[in-house]
């Protein structure tokens, strides 16, 4: 993609991203039996306000993604613990518009036994500064169900800006609709948010 239709410095492809003991490397289909585990920790499926597949539903999950990574607008990762290299979960890049140089970080959960813990500001961290540093973002994204009420307060705490509400906008795994939450970050307030992620990390936790 050329300058004329990309706003970002850097086109969005598969990469592997490590560090704060995480490490987030291309999704494929040979981490379905590692997310189905991932999924069972918890049996995350039974969560109506989250995208987390149902066992029987991983691989089409793992297609979807991948066929979103074909089509240019989306680039998802597994999340793996970088010492061991145990599947925690996954997360992506998705509504990438290179025009507007924008993407949005999404689709993320982990096994319930890491949630709570390092690994989604490790994650957050790793995922921004890819996405402002080496691809040139102008600005990053997120949205939620307006009832997951978890993930709002975990967006929040980055420092992302809340935009407002879009009524009315997608469809639940129960047929319900939901209203989405969205959330924004500037370019311009990377810095500020950087150094308030690290500063999570290092921190001493309980």
């Amino acid at each position: 993609m050329n300058a004329l239709t990309s706003g970002f410095r850097q086109s969005p492809r598969p990469i592997t991203l490590e560090g704060h003991g995480v490490r987030l490397v291309p999704l494929s289909p040979d981490h379905a039996d590692s997310l189905r585990a991932a999924a069972a920790d918890g049996e995350l499926w039974n969560l109506r306000i989250t995208s987390v597949p149902e066992p029987e539903q991983t691989g089409a999950y793992i297609d979807q993604a991948l066929q979103g990574l074909a089509d240019g607008h989306m680039l998802p990762f597994a999340v793996t613990d970088a010492a061991s290299g145990q599947v925690l979960g996954t997360t992506r890049y998705h509504d990438i518009i290179p025009a507007v140089a924008r993407l949005e970080i999404g689709y993320t959960w982990y096994a319930r036994s890491h949630q709570r813990t390092r690994v989604n500001t490790a994650c957050k961290l790793l995922l921004l500064e890819h996405a402002f540093n080496t691809l040139g973002a102008a600005v990053v994204g997120w949205r939620t169900d307006n009832y997951n009420y978890a993930s709002q307060r975990a967006i929040e705490r980055l420092g992302a800006h809340r935009d407002g509400a879009i009524r009315h906008h997608a469809l639940r795994r129960d047929g319900t609709v939901r209203d989405t939450v969205m959330y924004s970050l500037l370019a311009g307030e990377w810095a500020e948010v950087r150094a308030h992620l690290l500063h999570q990390l290092q921190r001493p936790r309980n």
